[in-house]
């Protein structure tokens, strides 16, 4: 539930801000602020969930797992920082309302947007011509454009950052289109290619940005640079020597091992890890050694019994019947290491009572 009143506050925040132009123009289209929301906001708003649902898939074995408190994009909250995680909220965001705008004018949401055939018939390379129906990535790129980057209204290196890191969340998209074609030729030979540009899954997107994330680029400014005219052309000047594919951030992350109520980060105990299953990535299996070992925790083994339904039967006239079938599975924690031998010796002290109670 709370995800989606973070979806909410961020398309309040959005329009607030777009109510605030006077006019702009994509593809000739020319539109207001307010008639913008009401035919975007939508895909708006699926989008921002798209994002949030992909940090949480790409970080949920990582010490900080995206949580809900880091996903409000305000600008200058005093709770949030300038580091690489940030960058990364910023990025997957950016490229989850881009993305959604994009497939939703692909399959026909807008009345302004169609295909993007702007180079068909045009030589793509040896043997092959653009053709056919390229997503329209300038049309979603546009408006996300529009909308997020309305959330900046500053001219500091923390705004400075969060638009670098927008862009190179719509930066993303673009860069993992993928290239379709179709043969034509006598007898089915291909004699000539049609090709054209299709959005890939979101997933693609979110590997990559996670690879970006890995290799953010620190930026050596203090945080509050931008109060001059002199500062805010210093700032322009370095962010513009970035390439926009790259993810920035300025402050170091801190340590997500340790809980830390000011900055409401929950640290590492208590959460789940992955040690055995079958088609775990190197990643997920070495969960246990990151989120606990690394961290100063035990791991505790736990068993728990999950019910669900199973061997369904269709009956005639019309009812699915199903058995509610039992499992028992392990599953591992992250622990205090004192935590751990305390329960085990109270255990332990528990079964020798017992016997001497059983003895007398």
């Amino acid at each position: 539930m709370f995800m989606h009143l973070e979806v909410f506050y961020y398309i309040f925040i959005l329009v607030a801000h777009m109510r605030s132009y006077c006019c702009w123009s994509v593809n000739n289209f020319l539109m207001t602020g307010p008639k913008a929301y009401l035919i975007y906001s939508s895909s708006v708003a699926a989008g921002a969930q798209s994002g949030i649902e992909e940090c949480k898939y790409q970080f949920a074995w990582d010490r900080w797992n995206c949580p809900e408190r880091a996903l409000q994009l305000s600008t200058h909250s005093s709770l949030r920082s300038a580091n690489r995680e940030t960058a990364f909220v910023h990025a997957i965001s950016s490229a989850g309302v881009m993305y959604t705008l994009t497939r939703n004018c692909s399959l026909g949401d807008f009345d302004n947007c169609g295909c993007d055939d702007s180079r068909n018939g045009q030589r793509g390379g040896h043997g092959w011509l653009w053709g056919g129906c390229s997503d329209n990535v300038g049309f979603g790129e546009a408006i996300s454009k529009q909308f997020v980057d309305a959330l900046e209204t500053g001219q500091d290196s923390r705004a400075a950052m969060n638009l670098h890191n927008n862009e190179a969340g719509r930066k993303a998209v673009k860069g993992t289109m993928q290239k379709t074609c179709k043969c034509h030729g006598v007898s089915g030979s291909c004699t000539t290619q049609t090709c054209w540009l299709q959005l890939p899954e979101f997933r693609e997107v979110g590997n990559y940005l996670k690879e970006k994330y890995h290799r953010a680029l620190k930026v050596d400014l203090l945080r509050g640079a931008g109060n001059s005219a002199a500062s805010r052309g210093a700032v322009a000047e370095t962010f513009s020597s970035i390439s926009r594919k790259e993810l920035v951030h300025l402050e170091d992350s801190p340590d997500y091992c340790l809980e830390n109520r000011t900055l409401g980060l929950p640290g590492t105990e208590g959460r789940e890890c992955l040690k055995k299953g079958k088609n775990l990535s190197k990643w997920e299996k070495r969960s246990c050694k990151r989120l606990c070992g690394e961290c100063g925790l035990a791991v505790e083994e736990r068993k728990a019994e999950m019910v669900s339904s199973c061997n369904c039967k269709f009956h005639w006239c019309c009812a699915v019947k199903c058995e509610q079938c039992r499992k028992t599975v392990t599953k591992y924690f992250c622990v205090k290491k004192g935590g751990q031998r305390g329960r085990n010796e109270s255990a332990g002290s528990r079964r020798k009572n017992l016997r001497l109670r059983k003895k007398h």
